[in-house]
């Protein structure tokens, strides 16, 4: 097996991980806190990254400009609002549908470069961006009494609303991080992706901590208590987000970003396994097959 694969295997693994760890801080804090780890317990790591790329292997830092910046937040404040959103659905749905949800991010930022970028999309896109509709749709008629009219309005739900709009933010944050990263290359020597992708990361997860602790220092000081109290697993989940993130960028450099999003949907055979060995959660046939479909749109996509 190749390097970039065993690569994106391993993140895929480290991110259902990492998902799985926010599920249970959930239990111990409020959704702010159980967001708040994600970034805030990653930032040591993130710059020890970029640290290690540019003192360890000599690699130039880049200069970020004023199309950097603005990408960069946005991107901070979309991932944010998609982190929130998609630890609030644990409250609700189980594990392996809350992070199937999450998966229809790809068809969304597919329609949202469309929209933003003017980017052509092609009947292979099309066809993709229905079929993971259509494993929404029986997601969220899996649990209810099941008719035609039922599977219409089931993306009108509150849970599928709330997945949607997640999956609607990390779509947004994936194309302003890209954007923010490839605006980096003309002050390098020469394009370095790994370095444009790390110094991105370490700009925006210094922003998401300091806003999120402000935050909570602001409208919530008791979540801060909860955090410090469960700070040993808060640890595992930074260590594990930061680390996903490396191997992403990693099997990137490696391999064309399709093929690594394409490989990367194991992650929901790590979902399902988590779903059922750890939180002890009985997933149905409509919702097994609803995840299905998602995981297949994806595929799609990236493959078209």
């Amino acid at each position: 097996m190749e390097l970039w694969a065993i690569i994106t295997i391993g993140s895929a693994f480290l991110q259902n991980l990492r998902s799985a760890l926010q599920k249970h801080l959930k239990g111990r804090m409020g959704t702010t806190g159980a967001t708040f780890v994600r970034f805030g317990f990653g930032l040591p790591f993130a710059f020890l990254y970029l640290a290690i790329l540019h003192l360890g292997l000599n690699r130039s830092l880049p200069v970020p400009g004023l199309t950097f910046a603005i990408w960069a937040l946005i991107g901070a404040f979309a991932q944010i609002a998609a982190t929130f959103l998609l630890v609030h659905l644990f409250s609700f749905r189980n594990f392996a549908v809350g992070t199937a949800y999450s998966r229809t991010e790809p068809a969304q930022a597919a329609l949202l470069a469309l929209v933003l970028f003017g980017e052509t999309i092609g009947l292979g896109t099309v066809a993709a961006i229905l079929v993971s509709i259509l494993g929404v749709m029986l997601i969220s008629v899996a649990r209810t009494a099941f008719t035609p009219l039922s599977l219409v309005t089931s993306v009108a739900s509150r849970t599928a609303l709330i997945g949607l709009t997640s999956g609607f933010f990390f779509g947004i944050s994936a194309i302003a991080y890209r954007t923010a990263s490839l605006s980096l290359a003309p002050s390098l020597p020469a394009p370095d992706a790994v370095v444009q992708a790390g110094y991105t990361l370490c700009v925006v997860i210094t922003v998401q901590t300091v806003s999120m602790l402000l935050w909570m220092i602001w409208r919530d000081r008791a979540e801060l208590t909860r955090v410090r109290a469960a700070w040993k697993v808060s640890a595992l989940v930074g260590f594990v987000g930061a680390t996903a993130s490396f191997g992403w960028f990693t099997a990137m450099t490696l391999q064309q970003a399709a093929v690594v999003k394409a490989l990367a949907q194991v992650e929901m055979l790590f979902t399902f396994a988590s779903a059922v060995l750890i939180f002890k959660e009985k997933i149905n046939r409509l919702e097994i097959a609803g995840c299905v479909l998602i995981v297949l749109g994806v595929l799609l996509l990236v493959l078209v």
